[in-house]
């Protein structure tokens, strides 16, 4: 008892010299680092992805498709309401001139009637849809972006498999001005938004797989390759990330006690798949046109 007072002693007169000489003290971490999968592939008019919650928390987003210019997965709120989200940014410039044209923001060309849209900022400017989506731990979430791209703006349509129904729905198509860009810079994400410090040591886990991406001269591509990186905020728990593939899904884990295996921007192997006329479960054309 008397070493353990001499040291607990110890370290509150080093703490207090420290303070005093001016020397200023690490903050504690707010947040979990934000943690990413970029997979090479050609220019793409599909891209589908499917995405398995192992752990999770309030604050969380989980990101299965994203690309150049928008996102889409699912998130944990407050009180754990789980929710689907899609998102499209404003072109690069809207937002920026006091002189844009309306017709250079995120326009909303389809909703689904249980949906909200409505535009966000923060992070960029852009057209967002939200919905209740009652995901669960270990559920198969199946996930397709479609672009069409007409003259120099892309349509971007979002589509979500239903479990219950064994249906796709749509549930968004948003359109905005890109000069003609398919679907470009694919990638995969776990992000923590809660953000108060607590949140920095809570777990969340993702695993990702079977991702496709339909070429635009219509052939279908596998997607057996990821580029682990992470985010750099001053406010983020450094270590505590990794990423891998455990022989059949791609993961990502950020937050807690975890430790990193992994090397940042680091290209990860999956399992080679050949090229396919069209994936087993993926809506055919008739029901993207619908």
């Amino acid at each position: 008892m008397k070493l353990r007072a001499w040291f607990v002693t110890m370290l509150m007169s080093i703490s207090t010299a420290l303070a005093s000489s001016g020397v200023e003290q690490p903050e504690a971490p707010r947040a979990a680092r934000s943690v990413h999968l970029s997979y090479p592939a050609p220019d793409a008019l599909l891209f589908y992805n499917e995405m398995v919650v192992e752990k999770s928390t309030e604050g969380s987003y989980f990101m299965a498709c994203g690309w150049n210019t928008g996102y889409f997965g699912i998130q944990e709120l407050a009180n754990h309401h789980k929710i689907i989200l899609f998102s499209v940014w404003d072109a690069d410039d809207a937002e920026r001139s006091k002189s844009a044209k309306p017709e250079d923001r995120v326009e909303c060309l389809y909703q689904a009637s249980d949906v909200k849209v409505r535009r966000f900022g923060g992070e960029g400017t852009g057209g967002q849809c939200m919905g209740d989506f009652n995901w669960t731990i270990g559920q198969t979430n199946r996930f397709l972006v479609r672009a069409e791209v007409t003259g120099g703006k892309t349509s971007y349509g979002g589509y979500v498999w239903i479990p219950d129904k064994k249906e796709w729905k749509r549930l968004v198509t948003f359109r905005v001005r890109t000069s003609g860009s398919p679907l470009r810079g694919l990638y995969s994400f776990v992000e923590d938004f809660r953000r108060d410090g607590a949140s920095a040591g809570e777990i969340r886990r993702a695993r990702f797989g079977n991702g496709w991406v339909r070429l635009t001269n219509n052939d279908w591509v596998p997607l057996d390759q990821a580029k682990f990186t992470a985010s750099n905020s001053s406010f983020e728990a450094k270590d505590t990330i990794d990423a891998g593939f455990d022989g059949v899904w791609f993961y990502l884990v950020t937050g807690g006690q975890t430790q990193m295996k992994a090397k940042l921007r680091e290209m990860i192997a999956g399992k080679k798949r050949e090229a396919v006329a069209h994936p087993d479960g993926l809506p055919d054309q008739e029901t993207l046109n619908r």
